[in-house]
């Protein structure tokens, strides 16, 4: 009889800092002391808590184990499966200011304690491998209800007084798009799912393939059922082996069962997935550009109108949505639209998953719902800014987004708000920046990867952003003007207005943002020739202080350019002569600051 389980994440995130070899410690352990038939383990997707990995929980007291090493395993098994004592050491205890008495679970922790997980409620709960686990949370109870109880019109009503928006980044209404494809008439309709999530610092959809992969191929199917459509496509990048292995065994899974493929539940619906995998480019994130890459062509966007709706994929009527999006239908279904529209906001219904990175204590995956503050995210869920920093500003939407300033901390996440803000939600990547980063280098951070991402088709995006790059590198090099700052942000506006796909339109975001919220920042860049943040190499000089300086000669020793040369200066106090760095050698890679223990280095 089974008495415990044993969950070990098997995410991207904790497969990368050696789940796997945890789990095999735990095979060996369990066996090793007689508890195969009372001790079951599985291996989940992602619980959120991706910088404490790799994670480990056990139940049925849910006891949560951080950072365990194969060294922990016997002792985890010999100690708490065999003897029913916790491991003090590795449980992971942050429950903020509140007292938890005895063992802290997961939901205890500051973390997940105002999360709301609709979209990510089987995640870190259920083997994602085994059709049946999901079954058993409900799953295609949803796919039973519509093509037994439910019309096509019916479902379409119902995904559109729920209010949910595409969690894409465009937030179009999601039951809107559905009733544009229904009433078109072809031999074929099809169902599109956007999982080339290209965004840097974006791990959302990843992960719901990774812990989630059923929910996906039932929300497909119910989309299909709702506009007449027969076959469906997952595209999804090549980069992600473990989403793509899961999503494959669960699409076999459900053929299986029958829950794919001809007359599904004897209701005379069919409806089959296949996947394809994308390159990795960024611009196949744009729905005609991916349309165009499942067909085998170059993956560049098309002209609209027409809309996919009316000529999509192969030119026939289809609907694409992103993997979040396609989530929430079977718990709308199941749940009712009044249920879902209860949560968030009065244009923002529901939840979000954000994938919270960057200057944060806590980086993982929430979700939260629709209206939470940004100061809700990062101080209560993310745990504040580490080392004593402040906060800066977060970036949201990844290249496509803008930025939100610390003097706006408190604006609820919404579509509206973000966007009021000039800011936009984006897929869900949401990078925190503290007090040592400068906006100006950020901004040209985002645009060298949409310089390399533009597919070229458009001169708007393919000459615009690599001029735009070209004044951001000069400003970041103290030889701008506060002439080039003018022709930035009139370039930005030509480049949103006239580019042909959202790659281009919103390209320009995250530099007319920072221009809007951090202008002083580019002002010092091109009048004082300084970097506020202390980032922009060719604005800083590495000075040492004599006074300071024991003269160990550390600093020289790893300097890879002989930069560093001792003086005839003694300070008072030392025995030793001090150092002095050459300007002109420097190359400003900062070796020598972080290699001295006295922070007799500086730099200005």
């Amino acid at each position: 009889m089974i008495r415990a389980h044993v969950l070990i994440c098997g995410g991207t995130g904790c497969t990368s800092s050696g789940s796997l070899s945890i789990q095999k410690a735990f095979t060996d352990n369990i066996e090793k002391n007689g508890l195969t038939d009372e001790v079951k383990l599985v291996q989940t997707g992602c619980f959120g808590l991706c910088e404490l990995g790799p994670v480990v929980i056990v139940h049925p007291d849910g006891t949560f184990y951080s950072r365990v090493t194969p060294e922990d395993v016997e002792e985890i098994v010999t100690e708490h499966l065999l003897k029913g004592r916790v491991v003090e050491r590795l449980v992971y205890a942050d429950t903020g200011d509140e007292k938890v008495e005895g063992n802290v679970s997961l939901n205890d922790t500051v973390f997940y304690k105002t999360q709301n997980r609709v979209v990510l409620r089987n995640c870190g709960v259920i083997n994602p491998e085994d059709i049946e686990e999901y079954i058993a949370m409900d799953g295609y109870a949803a796919l039973g209800k519509v093509l037994t109880e439910m019309t096509p019109e019916d479902v379409i009503k119902c995904v559109s007084d729920s209010g949910l928006r595409g969690r894409g980044g465009g937030g179009f209404p999601t039951g809107f798009k559905w009733s544009l494809c229904a009433p078109n008439k072809a031999d074929q309709k099809y169902v599109v799912c956007n999982a080339d999530e290209g965004d840097p610092g974006a791990f959302m959809d990843r992960s719901l393939l990774e812990g989630d992969p059923h929910c996906l191929v039932e929300a497909m199917a119910i989309a299909g059922y709702a506009i007449g459509a027969t076959k469906g496509y997952v595209y999804v990048r090549a980069e992600y082996p473990i989403a793509v292995q899961r999503l494959q065994k669960a699409i076999d899974q459900a053929r299986e069962y029958g829950l794919l493929g001809k007359d599904i539940f004897g209701s005379g619906f069919d409806f089959d997935l296949d996947i394809r995998l994308g390159a990795g480019a960024f611009v196949c994130g744009e729905e005609t550009a991916l349309m165009t890459s499942i067909e085998g062509n170059r993956g560049e966007p098309r002209p609209r109108p027409p809309y996919p709706a009316v000529k999509g994929l192969y030119n026939k009527p289809t609907v694409e949505n992103n993997v979040e999006t396609f989530a929430n239908i079977p718990q709308i279904i199941l749940r009712g639209a009044e249920w879902f529209a209860s949560m968030g906001t009065e244009k923002s219904k529901g939840t979000k998953v954000f994938a919270l990175g960057g200057k944060i204590k806590h980086t993982g995956l929430v979700e939260i719902p629709m209206g939470t503050t940004l100061r809700q995210i990062i101080d209560d869920i993310g745990g504040g800014i580490p080392n004593g920093k402040k906060f800066k500003a977060a970036q949201t939407g990844g290249p496509s987004g803008g930025c939100i300033p610390a003097s706006l901390i408190d604006t609820p996440v919404d579509y509206d708000n973000l966007t009021a803000i000039g800011c936009m939600m984006g897929s869900g990547g949401l990078i925190v920046m503290d007090e040592d980063n400068c906006m100006v280098d950020m901004a040209k951070f985002f645009l060298e990867f949409t310089v390399d991402e533009s597919c070229g088709k458009c001169t708007p995006c393919r000459v615009g952003t690599r001029r735009l790059l070209e004044m951001l590198e000069k400003i970041t090099q103290g030889k701008g003007t506060l002439e080039d700052i003018d022709r930035l942000e009139e370039l930005c506006y030509y480049i949103k207005q006239n580019s042909l796909c959202g790659l281009g339109q919103t390209a320009p975001n995250p530099v007319l943002a920072t221009l809007n919220f951090f202008r002083d920042e580019y002002i010092a860049h091109v009048v004082d020739k300084k970097c506020p943040a202390g980032v922009c190499k060719d604005l800083l000089t590495f000075t040492i202080d004599k006074d300071k300086c024991i003269g160990c000669g550390v600093c020289a020793r790893n300097c890879p350019v002989s930069a560093i040369t001792k003086t005839d200066y003694v300070a008072p106090g030392h025995k030793l002569a001090s150092y002095e760095i050459d300007a002109d050698k420097c190359v400003k890679c900062g070796v020598c600051m972080g290699n001295c223990k006295f922070k007799a280095i500086s730099k200005i």
